[in-house]
Formats: structure tokens, C-alpha cells, sequence
């Protein structure tokens, strides 16, 4: 299957022109990390490592690993390779869970970024002549500005709705014309309960395609995504750290998202020993920005849980592929020892049927880690006799314990009783951090 492309001299280059391009960018980028940001020239002359010595893409397993931590303690401008005054842009994540991890980009990385998302948008069926509702949140987020420089790079026409109001939300999708929906997966959601609810037929709307992200998501939350609003739905991957939504996306064909691999080269890494690990070997993702200026960060340890593919892809792009995270592993839930993603949990009510609005409240009580899974009813459950509904709990706790080996107490919630969110939904509420 041959589609059409932004940038085909890169996204169809081969392995030898790639790797030319990246061994190239590779030793600029440590040049500049090591004479312009001294937490990098520190840990590089401690591992006895000299710019001089990063001659191939290959020779990146010599450089030191970054976290979120290093951001954190660098806070906020201690990793820039650039001066303040070269900078146009600064973004940041929201700081929830710590100091906000600052990003700044110079007019060079806004550009690339753009480029990045302009690709992704042409990767799911976009082109110049759509129009591109964005629903992601404005602001210090990079959600949405990623989506809508990239249509504008692309020469379609951006929308800039942000989140909120969905009701207005369906509105401009029906009366604007809208051809590609861009907001995260749960808001996706909410937007095709909201239609649903509306009593409009989502084939009558304009949307074709949407691209979703800045969550996890699994294969059962497309389907409905797909059945509520009569559209194919794409994932993106981006992280604020590196770039926003942009770094990798699905082609039509969604068997894995395309890296952009000529701004950020991937590695797959054990999380424990740091070992790197062969394609389709799940573990770690690891990014090196080689085409980034003002934050060109060294190895930098995502957390996210995937694998890598580097065969050509039938949609004729050569970019390496990155599977659907499985998860991460900061988000990772260890319950009486067992390790639980949110994920797996979404995956099992998707398949009995359940809507996937639920949040998980992990507690310990007399020592003992306890799961309580809450889940909301769908409108025809919440008429059923109670019988009806202690068969439904006992049948999902079965299929959670067979799934996860581990026993959950399962709680029915009334329909729309979980807060709906306009941005990443919060899954889980872990009282034993309290």
C-alpha cells in the first residue's frame, strides 16, 4: 500500500541514508551538550567520554541517561544548550507530581516540531485541503499548539477549540466541516457519548479521522471510539519533555507508529539494568533529540513500555515503528506484588461490554494493598435487579482475577457519575501515597 507523504526523502530514506543522517546530528548535538550545558559535560567527563568519541548513531549507548528528575533539579532553564535570548518558545507539563519540567525550543525546533506533526497528520489521511479541529488544551500544554502548527505547516486550516463546552464542540464539527478531530482518547469519548446523547448520527457528521493522545488507550477503546463517532482513530505519541504530540503517529494501516526517527533516534532499554534490548523485545523507550537546539536531551528515559519494529512498513515509510505503549512504568500499580496497568484493567471491561468510564482506588488496610475497581453502569444496566447486577461484579471479578491474578472488589456506579475530563482522564486514585 503506497500513500502520500510530507516528507518522503526522509519518511522513505534507507537505513543507510538514515543512518548517515543521524550519526551526523548525533555528534552535533553531544558538541553542543558538552560545551554549553555542564550537568552533560560533567557526567560525560566522569565516564571518560569525549565529544570526539561519538562518531556513528550507534555510539549513543556511550552517553549518559536523563530522567524527569534531572529536569526537575535543573529547574528551570539548567538543561538549555542555548542562551535565553535565542529562545521563542517555552512550554511545560502540568507539575503534577513535582516541579514543572520546562521546555524551550528556538524558531529552528518550533519549525522541526511542526514538520513532525504535519507528518502525522498526512500519516492518518490528512491533507492540505482539511480542516483540523483541535480539541487538545492551549497553553503551557503542548497538546495544543503541536496539532495546530502542524496543520498550518501542512497548509490545511487549524481550528483552535481547545477543550470545554463539548456540546459547542459537536456543534463546530457539524457546522464548520471538520475533518479530523484532534483531543485525547477519554475526551474523544465523552465527545461520542455527547453526539449520542445529542441524538445525532455520527454518520452525518463531517469528521473522518482523529488523532488521540497524551494517554494510554487500548485496542477495545478504538473500536468504540471508532463506533461512536464513525471515524478511523489514530494514535499520536509526544511527550512535553521532547517535542508534544508529533515524535510518532499511526499510518492508515495502524500497525504501529512511525518515528520520527531523524529528530529523535529511539533505543528500547531493560529498565532495570539499562541493557539494550533487540527490536520486538518490549521494555523502556529511550529518546536522543538529535535535531533539537535549544533542550537536545541525551538518552532520555521515557518510562513508557514498548517495542520497535524497523521493517519497512507497507504503507511504504521506512521510519522505525514503535508499538502502542502497554504502559509505564511510573504508572505502574505493584499490588500484594503483582504489577497491574490501568491498561490491562480498561482491556477486560471493554471485552465483558463495560463502557470505559472507571477509576481504580488502591488502599492498604491492615498492611494489606487492596483494589477497589469502580466502574459506571451503562443506561440499560442501571434498570437491572440487583441480582442482575452482583452477577455483572461477580463476572468481572473473575475476569480481572483470571487476567491479572489478583482480587479486585468491583463497585457499579450510576451512568455519568465518574467526573468526565476534557483532557487526560485520572484513572487511578492511590490512597496509600497519602
Amino acid at each position: 500500500m503506497q500513500g502520500n507523504y510530507f516528507q518522503p526523502e526522509i519518511e522513505c530514506a534507507s537505513r543507510e541514508v538514515m543512518h548517515y543522517i543521524q550519526s551526523k546530528r548525533l555528534r552535533r548535538l553531544v558538541e553542543r551538550c558538552y560545551q554549553n550545558v555542564p550537568v552533560y559535560r560533567k557526567r560525560m567527563d566522569e565516564m571518560g567520554v569525549l565529544p570526539g568519541d561519538i562518531k556513528e548513531i550507534e555510539d549513543v549507548r556511550k552517553l549518559p541517561f536523563t530522567t524527569k528528575t534531572d529536569l526537575r533539579d535543573n529547574y528551570p532553564f539548567g538543561l538549555f544548550a542555548v542562551p535565553k535570548a535565542q529562545l521563542a518558545r517555552i512550554h511545560a507539563s502540568s507539575g503534577t507530581t513535582g516541579k514543572q519540567t520546562v521546555v524551550g525550543y528556538t524558531k529552528a525546533d518550533i519549525d522541526a516540531w511542526a514538520t513532525g506533526a504535519a507528518r502525522s497528520i498526512v500519516m492518518v489521511g490528512g491533507t492540505k485541503e482539511d480542516f483540523v479541529h483541535v480539541s487538545y488544551g492551549y497553553g503551557l500544554f503542548t497538546g495544543g499548539l503541536g496539532l495546530h502548527y502542524g496543520a498550518e505547516k501542512l497548509g490545511a486550516t487549524a481550528i483552535p477549540v481547545s477543550s470545554g463546552n463539548t456540546k459547542r464542540q459537536v456543534q463546530i464539527l457539524q457546522d464548520y466541516g471538520s475533518d479530523i478531530l484532534c483531543c485525547t482518547p477519554s475526551y474523544a469519548m465523552y465527545i461520542g457519548e455527547t453526539v449520542r446523547d445529542m441524538g445525532i448520527d455520527p454518520t452525518t457528521l463531517p469528521v473522518r479521522a482523529g488523532i488521540f493522545g497524551a494517554e494510554p488507550w487500548t485496542e477495545q477503546m478504538r473500536k468504540e471510539i471508532e463506533r461512536l463517532l464513525a471515524i478511523r482513530a489514530f494514535d499520536i505519541y509526544g511527550l512535553s519533555e521532547i517535542a508534544g504530540p508529533g515524535v510518532a503517529c499511526e499510518c492508515q494501516l495502524q500497525n504501529g507508529l512511525h518515528i520520527n526517527e531523524d529528530m529523535f533516534y529511539p533505543e528500547i532499554i531493560d529498565p532495570d539494568t539499562g541493557e539494550t534490548l533487540p527490536d520486538g523485545v518490549y521494555g523502556e523507550l529511550v529518546f536522543t533529540c538529535i535535531g533539537k537546539e535549544a533542550l537536545p536531551l541525551m538518552r532520555y528515559r521515557t518510562r513508557d513500555i514498548c517495542s520497535l519494529d524497523h521493517t519497512p512498513c507497507e504503507c511504504g515509510r521506512t521510519l522505525v515503528r514503535m508499538s502502542k505503549p502497554r504502559g509505564r512504568t511510573d504508572d505502574m500499580l505493584i499490588i500484594r506484588g503483582i504489577n497491574v496497568f490501568p491498561s490491562q484493567i480498561e482491556s477486560v471491561l471493554l471485552e465483558l461490554g463495560m463502557d470505559p468510564n472507571y477509576q481504580l482506588v488502591v488502599d492498604r488496610i491492615n498492611n494489606l494493598d487492596t483494589l477497589e475497581v469502580q466502574i459506571e453502569m451503562t443506561e440499560g444496566m442501571f434498570s437491572d435487579t440487583v441480582r442482575n447486577l452482583e452477577s455483572i461484579e461477580h463476572r468481572i471479578a473473575n475476569a480481572l482475577q483470571s487476567t491479572l491474578n489478583i482480587v479486585a472488589r468491583i463497585r457499579l456506579l450510576e451512568p455519568k457519575s465518574i467526573p468526565r475530563s476534557e483532557g487526560k482522564a485520572k484513572r487511578v486514585i492511590d490512597k496509600r501515597k497519602v
